[in-house]
């Protein structure tokens, strides 16, 4: 019997693939003789760089980069010299979880050091450049991450713009002369499930502002500092980028790739299973196990499990959601693929408790669904 393990991380818990080895151990106890395949997942998130290096045998390299509020920070990269393919996350130099809670700022955030790191992926000879746009504390349009790879903004003095979104608003002119020049022989992809537009009710500043810190007056502000990023650009170009899909991700740096880099945009989930070879593992298996740590309606959005549900039903594989906990419009997925899902959750325990326990929980919950299957498949 061939299984495929294919979940996400579980946030603030377990990386994913310490999430499939939990999952694996489990179902081992009650098939000892099963051919167990490993494949940890991401979307562009949080965990991307990891789980291609779990996949793929990418090797790890570490950069000092200036973090989203300027302290220097310790960011990891993929790098796989076969395919001279670098893989980065935004998260990692310039995310939300490089700032505690209380000194989150969204005027104030800037995504210089993702810049760096892409900056550290050409001096390696990278070729190909997959950066992933999830879990961000900016809200700059990429204006830092521009301005580390050699782009200037001025104000209409021609001084230098101070970092951070906010200070857009006074943008007088975008000058890229000086953009390093081997990106203009590099491929650049985006790995995103975001399709938000840059600016305006659905834009950058006002779905994914507050959580970095943005209050309801700063919304508006920040969306005119964007807006004038983006018609600053379009009068220089002839061509406004801001309406693009994807252009809100990362608080506008899917524009900064799309517009000014040009850069491509691929769904995470589908980016990362052609990555590790999923969808040629789910052939000839006999079933698929998932998880990530809620899933809810949310998950048909783009993320790991709606993407290996849809993989493995073009193949008429089984799929069960291992999770941690289990929201409302989680069923949704059925209509695409997922065969059951279960919450790792059994009795009544705090967060902490959960997130403590998140391995030995996956355990014993994958050995229970095994159980399960035995007993409804006899000659299994």
């Amino acid at each position: 019997m061939k299984i495929v393990i294919a979940p996400d991380s579980f946030k603030e818990s377990l990386d994913a693939l310490s999430v499939a080895r939990a999952i694996r151990d489990g179902l081992a106890d009650v098939w000892p003789d099963a051919d167990y395949v490993l494949k940890p997942m991401a979307d562009g998130g949080e965990g991307t760089v990891d789980a291609v290096i779990a996949s793929t045998g990418a090797q790890r390299h570490s950069r000092k980069v200036r973090g989203p509020l300027g302290d220097l920070v310790d960011a990891t990269w993929a790098w796989h010299a076969d395919t001279r393919t670098a893989t980065l996350e935004i998260a990692e130099a310039s995310g939300l979880m490089r700032v505690p809670p209380d000194r989150r700022d969204a005027a104030q955030a800037d995504s210089y050091g993702t810049g760096e790191l892409m900056r550290a992926a050409l001096d390696h000879g990278a070729r190909r450049i997959v950066v992933g746009l999830g879990g961000s504390a900016t809200n700059d349009g990429g204006a830092g991450l521009l301005r580390a790879l050699g782009a200037r903004f001025v104000d209409a003095t021609g001084d230098a713009l101070p970092p951070g979104g906010l200070a857009l608003d006074a943008l007088h002119r975008l000058i890229l002369d000086d953009l390093d020049p081997r990106l203009c022989d590099v491929e650049l992809i985006i790995a995103s499930d975001v399709d938000n537009p840059l600016c305006g009710a659905s834009g950058a500043s006002a779905v994914f502002g507050p959580q970095k810190g943005a209050h309801a007056a700063l919304v508006p502000q920040l969306d005119a500092a964007l807006a004038r990023l983006a018609s600053v650009h379009a009068v220089q170009t002839g061509k406004d980028w801001s309406g693009t899909p994807g252009a809100g991700a990362a608080g506008g740096a899917g524009w900064a790739m799309l517009a000014v880099l040009r850069a491509t945009l691929r769904p995470g989930v589908a980016l990362i299973a052609e990555m590790n070879g999923l969808e040629d593992a789910i052939d000839g298996a006999d079933l698929v196990i998932t998880g990530e740590g809620r899933m809810d309606a949310q998950t048909v959005r783009g993320k790991v499990p709606f993407g290996v549900a849809r993989l493995a039903k073009g193949r008429n594989v089984p799929v069960v959601a291992l999770v941690g906990s289990l929201g409302e419009g989680y069923r949704d997925l059925y209509e695409h693929g997922l065969t059951a899902a279960f919450s790792l959750v059994a009795r009544p325990m705090s967060l902490a408790e959960a997130v403590t326990d998140t391995s030995a929980l996956l355990t014993s919950l994958a050995r229970d669904v095994a159980r399960l299957m035995d007993a409804s498949h006899p000659a299994r």
